[in-house]
């Protein structure tokens, strides 16, 4: 079956950095793409970065370019997301998700890990 599991998230300071990893399993993790997306209370689901099969070609939010950078090791089955010039508005559960092109939809998604920009 079909696992994608999130961690790396805790809390951490404005300016700060997090790496989230998303490690997958149950599926061919090469010949997908991948993203990041975010939730934050009292608001919508957000599309933060995707990645196609190879890794050559990464795609984020307007609100995040510049400061996250996505990757991943497909030898190792895994995605990451490396957050620096972390800002109390990137507080959110994130979560990782498997698709079949930039505008597909997500057709499986991790459990969610919690990321906290706090003083």
């Amino acid at each position: 079956q079909v696992q994608l599991v999130e961690s790396g998230g805790g809390l951490v300071q404005p300016g700060g950095s997090l790496r989230l990893s998303c490690a997958a399993s149950g599926f061919t993790f090469s010949n997908y793409y991948m993203s990041w997306r975010r939730q934050a209370p009292g608001k919508g689901p957000e599309w933060v970065s995707g990645i196609n099969p190879g890794g050559g070609l990464t795609r984020y939010a307007d609100s995040v370019k510049g400061r996250f950078t996505i990757s991943r090791d497909n030898a190792k089955n895994t995605l990451y997301l490396q957050m620096n010039s972390l800002k109390a508005e990137d507080t959110a559960l994130y979560y990782c998700a498997r698709a079949t092109g930039w505008g597909a939809t997500s057709d499986y998604w991790g459990q969610g890990n919690q990321v906290t920009v706090s003083s």
